[in-house]
């Protein structure tokens, strides 16, 4: 998006068609904030033990066909299938054994066939497998209960991956079964992106931190624990600016020295109409503000813009509208700068709700809720109770998001809504 653009849509409301800065849908946010988004270019070249969770940089293709020889995919015994009947029974003689890592040297001749274990290389000759429980043995010869089709229990060279074949494509985020996957190849090095610098702090007179005694009026600085965590699943490099009171000569130089050093800053606190909000004021003089309200609860005050080369998420100081806003907006937007062109789409499921639903149409909610299977094994949601947002407990409690769109209002129990699971969301 070009700087011009950046400041239509900063200063007006009708820079883009759809654009509200007073209360933006949820879909549109997610959007404009995409315009922004550059992804970070160094590539570092790393083990592949330490990639778990990083970006590839480039595409990882197959140096030789997986697997790389024919071999069998069951314990039994290896021939060649002209060598069988389908009429009548069929005797062959046991002239060796094949172990995986251990081939049979030699060939196999008319009527022979070779003992043979999973992953064994097939012997010169043989074509098919069968798998030892649809035989009998007598001493060296076998008898066939029945006759396998030619190929049956064989897995060919390349039949996995062919030699040169792009295996995975530049972009992706590594999950386990991609290290198992590219070991496979023989591969102990790869490259991906750099780790993306996220700093992050909370803002308020009223923040105490975890081990000091509490203040009438104080409480304990939660957010920066679970922006911590969430964070840290993330895979990215952390930089905890601490907890920073409503003083705006040091929100100003905390907002700053973050701004140098990541290139993510996020802030909890701050962002509202009070008079103690200094974050706003501190945006339009240092960088670009976006936009500051989103139709979403928890969560309406939140601001997105830029501080210098820094993207800046100004979360809301509730904890609940802390994680529900990281998880629905920031998320995705770490990992576009982390090089995940198209991080994949948190799934919807729908479900029957048990319970009663207050709600209010305008606005999309994230309500917290317990997914359970009843006692026919038919997965449903219930509420976890209250929901407002500075219950942190119900956070911890719950197991996914229900999902209330702008059109919903209150719902009674029995009806069917949109789940989101909380497990592996990042």
């Amino acid at each position: 998006m070009t700087k011009n653009l950046i400041n239509i849509l900063t200063t007006s409301n009708h820079g883009l068609d759809d654009y509200d800065p007073n209360s933006m849908p949820v879909a549109k946010a997610k959007l404009h904030i995409r315009n922004y988004l550059n992804p970070v270019t160094e590539i570092e070249s790393i083990n592949l033990h330490s990639s778990l969770g990083r970006i590839l940089a480039t595409d990882i293709l197959s140096p030789a066909n997986v697997p790389n020889y024919d071999n069998s995919a069951m314990d039994g015994y290896a021939f060649n299938a002209d060598d069988i009947s389908t009429h009548t029974p069929t005797t062959l003689k046991i002239i060796g054994t094949a172990f995986a890592g251990k081939a049979f040297a030699g060939d196999l001749s008319k009527g022979e066939c070779v003992r043979i274990m999973t992953g064994g290389a097939l012997p010169g000759h043989a074509d098919t497998v069968v798998m030892q429980e649809r035989v009998s043995c007598e001493g060296n010869n076998i008898h066939f209960v029945d006759v396998p089709k030619r190929g049956s229990n064989v897995r060919y060279a390349g039949e996995d991956l062919a030699a040169g074949k792009t295996v995975i494509t530049s972009g992706h985020l590594m999950h386990a079964a991609d290290l198992g996957l590219i070991a496979s190849l023989g591969i102990d090095k790869i490259k991906v992106y750099r780790k993306l610098k996220v700093a992050f702090f909370s803002t308020g007179d009223e923040l105490a931190s975890v081990g000091q005694l509490l203040k009438i009026g104080q409480v304990y600085d939660s957010n920066r624990y679970t922006l911590h965590g969430m964070l840290t699943r993330m895979g990215v490099e952390i930089i905890d600016m601490g907890p920073i009171p409503d003083n705006p000569e040091l929100l100003e130089r905390t907002l700053l020295a973050s701004a140098k050093m990541a290139d993510v800053v996020i802030s909890s606190g701050g962002v509202s109409v009070g008079e103690a909000d200094y974050m706003k004021m501190l945006l339009e003089k240092h960088g670009q503000v976006v936009f500051w309200k989103i139709a979403m609860k928890p969560g309406r005050p939140l601001a997105y813009g830029k501080i210098e080369s820094a993207h800046y998420f100004g979360l809301p100081g509730n904890p609940v509208a802390v994680m529900v806003t990281f998880y629905q907006l920031v998320r995705e937007a770490i990992l576009v700068l982390m090089g995940q062109p198209q991080p994949e789409q948190l799934p919807l499921f729908s479900v029957e709700c048990t319970e009663d639903i207050r709600k209010m149409s305008g606005r999309t909610e994230f309500q917290r809720g317990l997914l359970f299977a009843d006692t026919d094994g038919i997965w449903k949601v219930k509420p976890t109770g209250a929901q407002g947002s500075a219950i942190l407990s119900s956070m911890s409690r719950a197991n996914c998001f229900i999902v209330l769109d702008e059109n919903v209002s209150n719902l009674n129990a029995g009806t069917k809504v949109q789940v989101q699971v909380l497990d592996g969301i990042i």
